[in-house]
């Protein structure tokens, strides 16, 4: 990942929750040129990067049982020095955590959640990158 996006504030990366994986590639590929390639399994089943040009952007995933939001949806992900910090701030600052903070595997740690109008964002802090 370009080391721009791992700074705090960077949008750093956008994810689909669909429940039609398949069709949603298919689509997103004929419009945009999107190529897409296997990461591994997310608790929701298998997850899908997005690239440009070589470069992985994003993902699509199942929308997991228990989302809360059923219709599919874009979520994009903000990078932070300190999940934990974050959310205890958004917290503080009347935001409600809808998702706390939780490891991904060799990625990092993010959060889902709403500010206090209920708009829906996540944050997240990357694990130092291997060279």
């Amino acid at each position: 990942m370009d080391k721009k996006l791992m700074q705090h504030g960077a949008i750093s990366w956008f994810e689909l929750m669909t429940n039609d994986v398949q069709g949603a590639k298919e689509f997103y590929q004929v419009i945009f040129g999107w190529q897409y390639s296997a990461f591994g399994e997310d608790p929701a089943g298998p997850y899908t990067m997005i690239k440009v040009g070589g470069d992985e952007v994003g993902g699509l995933m199942r929308t997991p049982a228990d989302c809360p939001y059923k219709a599919p949806v874009w979520g994009a992900y903000v990078t932070v020095d300190n999940i934990d910090a974050t959310a205890a701030k958004i917290e503080e600052l009347g935001g409600k955590i809808l998702v706390p903070p939780t490891d991904i595997p060799n990625v990092g740690r993010f959060c889902v959640f709403a500010d206090p109008e209920g708009a829906v964002l996540s944050a997240i802090t990357y694990y130092p990158q291997k060279a």
